[in-house]
């Protein structure tokens, strides 16, 4: 006899079965799958060759970079900001991008903000559960107050994360131009970013573990498209860093070399005219090109909004 607190089989509601994972990035890698009995020099070899997966899917995406480099200069002409939103892996490649900016190309540290899901804590002690407060990456993005001119790069392998997907929301609500970086096809933040960037490294090779080639395709984009913006915004010269903070022993011998490289000068005329230009080498480097006082050269850069070729009369 059946329990009559039992409904029939057929009357039963069917279960709700939750769908495999859709993201490449958690399905398991084919290759390899005996990782771990493998001599060192072979293991060390398997996951060298494996991080070339990121620099093809950083190829495939440079049209993508290329639009959102372009769309993103409007704004940065007019004195926008780079802002940067990330949690773990993606969240720290993010604050080592804004780091870099300044003491490479003299970009203002006001100009480059980056906000990790969990905050400053989060750069070195990892704070996993942080990601999932999408109302949490709303806040920390609205409290740098984004405006039309400022450019946020979102950034999330899985391109689900709720942190970012807040801090992307909150800055579409703001009128700022929205960039998003993720290893995932068809995710809510590529949906949502006024420039989706598609990094597509598939499976990993320690499956899930996106801190290895998903990471190495995020530090190529945002390497790739912050220097191209600093390239347009003039700062660099040919390919010299004319912009860069000569700020230890190192960076000024490098200054010294781009000076006497970029104008043709010997050593002592460039560390003349290094001294007479504080130590800036777009400065001097035109300074002893045009064969005129720092003075003359400040303005003459002024006018041409910091390009050396345009202050040179090169362009």
């Amino acid at each position: 006899m059946s329990d009559a607190l039992t409904p029939p089989e057929s009357s039963r509601p069917t279960p709700q079965l939750r769908p495999p994972d859709f993201r490449p990035t958690e399905a398991v890698h084919p290759g390899h799958t005996n990782l771990d009995q493998l001599e060192l020099p072979a293991l060390v070899q398997a996951l060298a060759d494996d991080q070339l997966g990121a620099v093809q899917a950083a190829r495939a995406a440079a049209p993508q970079l290329a639009r959102a480099a372009e769309a993103a200069l409007l704004g940065l002409e007019r004195g926008g900001r780079l802002l940067y939103a990330g949690a773990g892996t993606s969240g720290r490649l993010g604050v080592l991008d804004a780091s870099e900016l300044p003491p490479t190309f003299s970009w203002p540290e006001t100009r480059a903000v980056a906000v990790i899901a969990g905050g400053e804590r989060a750069i070195r002690h990892a704070t996993e559960g942080a990601e999932d407060d999408e109302a949490a990456g709303e806040r920390d993005l609205l409290a740098l107050c984004p405006g039309p001119d400022d450019v946020l790069i979102a950034v999330a392998a899985s391109g689900t994360t709720p942190w970012v997907l807040g801090a992307l929301r909150a800055a579409r609500g703001a009128s700022t131009l929205t960039i998003g970086l993720a290893n995932n096809p068809g995710t809510p933040l590529l949906a949502a970013a006024d420039c989706p960037v598609l990094l597509d490294t598939g499976p990993e090779l320690i499956s899930g573990s996106t801190r290895l080639k998903a990471g190495t395709a995020q530090k190529i984009a945002l390497n790739t498209l912050s220097s191209a913006l600093m390239v347009r915004l003039g700062k660099v010269y040919g390919n010299l860093m004319v912009d860069l903070r000569a700020s230890n022993a190192k960076l000024e011998a490098r200054a010294l070399r781009l000076v006497m490289h970029g104008a043709g000068a010997d050593e002592a005329s460039a560390r003349a005219a290094l001294s007479a230009a504080g130590g800036q080498v777009k400065l001097a480097l035109v300074s002893l090109r045009l064969g005129v006082p720092v003075a003359e050269a400040g303005r003459l850069l002024d006018q041409a909004d910091g390009h050396a070729r345009l202050a040179l009369g090169e362009q």
